[in-house]
Parts: C-alpha cells; structure tokens; sequence
C-alpha cells in the first residue's frame, strides 16, 4: 500500500492546470508548481502550493511529476530542457519517480516519453483528461490512463483527487493518448455536424432555440446541451477549448491514423475547417467555433 499523502510536482497551470493542481492540495497532497509565466502559479500560494522557479526546484524531491501542457512541442521542451535555465523534468527527477502526462500528445511522442524515462530508471505513465476548465474545478474529470499496472495504481490517489472516475486503456501509455485522441475526434465530428445543422436552420429562418430543444430531448446529453448552447447563442468566448487547439487534436488523430493505415476521410475535413478558422483569426474562440464557419459558408449573418 503507498502512502495516500504524496510529493507532487505539477507544471503547466492554464485553465486546466490550475484547478487540477488545487484539487490535489485540498486532498492534503505535498505539490511544488511551476508555470512559464510565474503569475499563473503565485494564486495557488493560497491553496498551501510550493511555487518553484525553475524545473530543476520543483522536481528536486517529487514522487510524482504531472505535466498538463498545451501540445508536443511545449511537453517536449519541458521534459527535455530546452526553456529551463538548469535542464528539463527528466533529468531534474530523482530515479525511482512517475512522470504522470496528462497533457493531449501524439502517440508517437508518448512511446518517445516512455522510453527515454525507463532509460534513466523513472516510470512514465500516461493519464489524459476528458472534461473542460468548469469539470477541472469541480473535479469532474474523466481520466484515462494507460502504462505499468504498479504504476498506475501507485499514481490512483492523484487520479481520484482530481477526477471522478479512470478508465485504464492498457499496459502501454501511447494507449491511453490514442483513446484522447479518438475521443476528441468524436467531440469534434458533432462540434462539425452541429454547425452545420445550426446553419441551415438560421439560413431558414428557423428559432435556434427550438432547434437545441429537440437535440435536447433527443440526446439527453450534458456534452450536446453545453456546446449546442454555445453554438444557439453564438457565444464562443471565452473559450473553455480554443479553436487552435481543437485543429491540433485532429491532426493528431490524422497523424496516428495514417501510421495504422486507417482511413479518416471526415477528419480531413474537419482539420480543413479548423485550419481555415485559424486562418480567419478564429484560433482563440472556443472549438465549437467551427460552428460559425458552417454559417459563414451558409452566407448567414451573425446576430452577436
């Protein structure tokens, strides 16, 4: 049995990060935080954090280091030391250590991750998140975790702290990456189907409030009400998950898809869209954004 009270290092603390890390506080976790951006991690002084300066101090004596970070480059940079004055997570971790990864990364990166730890004898585990910034602070995360059984369970007092339920996708931690990645395929294809169905209802003269009220009672679903609301009312900021970063999951999802040879052909469409959101200078509003180039496309006007 491991003790339920655990040295916690977090880095990464954006909308996400920041009630993940408060959470493992109030479950009387020992957590040493690090952000870039110093101001993202001073708030959590008040919630018993240590705020570190570096990488190398916040690692120097964590049992556990989790990394919540916006996409491969910014995880690798943090593992690997290319921005810390000192050296980067693998090297500043003591021998013995989990790196727990919770941030949305390619599987190709994962199983990099995976073995680059094993070579310096620290365990790396893979644990991304389904949930937006309001599921993070009332710690209603859906977790899924992948990488050693004894690793895993060694990290489940973490997973309970700041969600509230795990599904364990397998033995290899890239797994556990893959099964996000698919998810958010999913999420993306409704966010897609949705603003195209929102669109021609607007271009017929349709109320987009009684339309949200049949996909309502038809789906019953929290996650088809919360973004079928944005997408109804046109309210798209701040972004809970911006639109950015919606076109790097789906190039995610096209990238493992062609490493297995498996044809996504609504994925490529969907990453065209988000591209030309970004292109649009719509990369800061919420994913569902993708919704207002279905209208724009449709020659719809906007109300807001």
């Amino acid at each position: 049995m491991y003790n339920q009270r655990m040295k916690v290092v977090f880095i990464g603390l954006g909308k996400m990060g920041a009630p993940m890390a408060r959470n493992l506080l109030r479950a009387g976790h020992e957590v040493a935080v690090y952000n870039r951006t110093r101001a993202k991690a001073q708030p959590l002084a008040a919630d018993g954090a240590r705020i570190a300066d570096s990488i190398r101090d916040a690692a120097r004596d964590g049992e556990v280091a989790i990394t919540m970070l916006s996409d491969d480059q910014a995880l690798r940079d943090t593992v690997f030391g290319v921005h810390d004055q000192h050296f980067g997570l693998i090297r500043a971790l003591p021998a013995g250590a989990i790196h727990m990864g919770m941030s949305t990364i390619s599987v190709e990166l994962s199983k990099h991750l995976a073995d680059a730890h094993a070579s310096v004898k620290q365990g790396y585990i893979a644990t991304p998140v389904m949930g937006r910034p309001d599921s993070a602070e009332a710690r209603r995360l859906w977790l899924i975790t992948a990488g050693a059984p004894e690793l895993v369970e060694r990290c489940r007092p973490l997973m309970d702290a700041v969600g509230r339920g795990v599904t364990a996708a397998g033995p290899e931690p890239w797994q556990a990456n893959l099964v996000k990645i698919g998810m958010n395929f999913t999420l993306a294809s409704m966010l897609e189907t949705f603003g195209e169905a929102f669109a021609l209802m607007r271009k017929a003269g349709i109320d987009p409030g009684r339309f949200l009220e049949v996909a309502d009672s038809l789906y019953q679903s929290p996650v088809y009400a919360n973004y079928g609301g944005m997408i109804a009312n046109e309210k798209y900021e701040p972004a809970g998950f911006r639109l950015a970063l919606g076109l790097k999951d789906v190039s995610l999802a096209l990238a493992a898809a062609g490493s297995l040879t498996v044809p996504m052909p609504l994925a490529s469409l969907i990453r065209d869209h988000y591209l030309e959101g970004v292109a649009r200078g719509y990369g800061d509003r919420d994913w569902a954004a993708v919704a207002q180039l279905a209208a724009d496309h449709a020659g719809v006007i906007s109300h807001k």
